[in-house]
This record gives structure tokens, sequence and C-alpha cells, in this order.
């Protein structure tokens, strides 16, 4: 088993993902059939279950792509079923502060050993997918080597903490989630506002400069070439229910055109 972190270490180019927003284990498996190297599975917004996502982590593990799961909120309840229903790679939303950042590594750890170091992850791996049911050997000694954490930066606050966040320890990558930043600006629903842009910007280079690799949420070709350019080590290009929603639209758009200047006259 490999994990984002590995992925991140061995690309040559930035990597390219998808979203699986839907729930949908057949939705997953033709987005993780694409080519694209990631794979993210949306907790947080979509409408997926602990028990729902397992079907999708099965689908996708057939195919050559990383596979993410964004939990709903940092809540080390939630990450510890995630992780030990297998998910390897976590994201973490609203990621303000180095504390917030810190917090998520402490869920998605187990304590050490004579309290050498903090971990809140409960140790029930015998009896969870995540050790492949005991199967894998000295599973939580090594449960780092199985396990990546990546924060989600989309706030003001998060921007301004950018540089600290991304230098905590086990961090492994930072994701800027341009919609909900543009939100904390006061301007929702204008994430291409050059003010948004430019926080955007400054992210990548401070998380770049904390030696952490970052990516982002550019839905816009041009926003995921800026992005790339400036240094983004990936990028998340579409999701499933935009790609049907806009597909659908086209796929009718034409003929219903015509027929309404049809009906016209």
């Amino acid at each position: 088993m490999s994990t984002f972190r590995d992925a991140l270490a061995a690309a040559d180019a930035p990597l390219v993902g998808l979203w699986n927003a839907t729930g949908s284990a057949i939705a997953a498996e033709i987005m993780a059939g694409s080519g694209a190297d990631l794979l993210l599975v949306d907790g947080e917004h979509g409408p997926i279950s602990i028990s729902e996502m397992l079907p999708i982590l099965h689908a996708a593990a057939a195919y050559p792509v990383t596979t993410i799961v964004r939990v709903p909120w940092n809540d080390p309840v939630i990450i510890k079923q995630v992780l030990d229903l297998g998910a390897e790679n976590v994201l973490v939303p609203m990621v303000s502060t180095a504390a917030d950042a810190a917090a998520a590594v402490r869920a998605a750890r187990y304590p050490g050993g004579d309290g050498e170091r903090e971990g809140a992850r409960g140790i029930g791996s015998a009896l969870a997918r995540s050790s492949r049911w005991g199967r894998i050997p000295g599973y939580v000694g090594a449960a780092d080597d199985h396990v990546s954490v990546t924060v989600q930066i989309e706030t003001a606050d998060g921007v301004a903490n950018a540089a600290e966040i991304a230098a905590v320890d086990g961090v492994d990558a930072v994701f800027v989630g341009p919609a909900d930043l543009a939100g904390s600006m006061g301007l929702p629903g204008r994430p291409s506002e050059p003010a948004v842009v430019a926080a955007v910007d400054a992210t990548i280079d401070a998380v770049r400069s904390a030696g952490t690799p970052v990516g982002v949420n550019t839905f816009a070709e041009a926003d995921a070439d800026r992005c790339i350019a400036r240094g983004a080590s990936f990028v998340f290009v579409a999701a499933d229910v935009t790609l049907m929603a806009r597909g659908s639209e086209a796929a009718v758009a034409r003929l219903k055109r015509t027929r309404d200047e049809t009906d016209a006259y």
C-alpha cells in the first residue's frame, strides 16, 4: 500500500485529481478509471456515511489512483472511523491554525510508547480493515507509514497562518479551497475575485516555503494552469456531480435551442 505522501514524493509532474461527491461507488469507479492520479471522496458535503464509504474504497482500489477521504470535520472520532475503515489518506477541512493542524495529525496517530508522543487514535486495528484484520504485520507500530494527513486551508486566518500550518510535523500536504476562502473574505460565490486569487497565490508561496506540497481546487482551466505555474504539486479539476450537470445540459442544449427557435415562428 502507498499513501498520498508517497505519491507526491514519487511524482515528476503535478498530480491531477477528480472528486467523488455523489457517494456512488459506480461514479467513483468511473472517475478512478479516467487516468486521474487522485480521487477525492467528499465526506464533508457529499451524502456519504461511514458504511457507504467502504464500497467506494473497494471500487477505486482496482485502479492506479490514490484515494483521499475528506472527513466532515476535524473530529478525532470521525478520523479514527475513516482510518479504521481502511482509508489511507485523510483530508481535514477548515484548518486555520497550527493548533488545528496538530489536532488533525494527533487524531490520525496512535499514542507513542511510554507516552513519547501524542496520539489520539484508538487502537482497534485488529478488528478493522485498516490492518486487514491483523494481517498486516506490525501495523500499529508502523501505522504512520500507512497513513497520510492533508489539511485544508479555506479561511482568511488559514491564509495568514499558512506557513505555520505547513510546518506542523505530520502534515503531509496542504490543500487550498478557494470557494470557502472567498466566503471567509466576505466574497461568497466569487472565488475569481482578484483578492481571493491573490490569497490563494500567497498560500501556495507560504506552504512551498515551508517545504510542504500544496494543491488547489481548480475547476476552471485557467486557475489550474496558474496554480501549477506557481508551483502547486496537485490540482483537482472536476467532480462527478459537475461533470454530470454540465454534460447533461450540453447534451440537450443544442436541440432544445433549435426547437425553441422553431417554435418562435
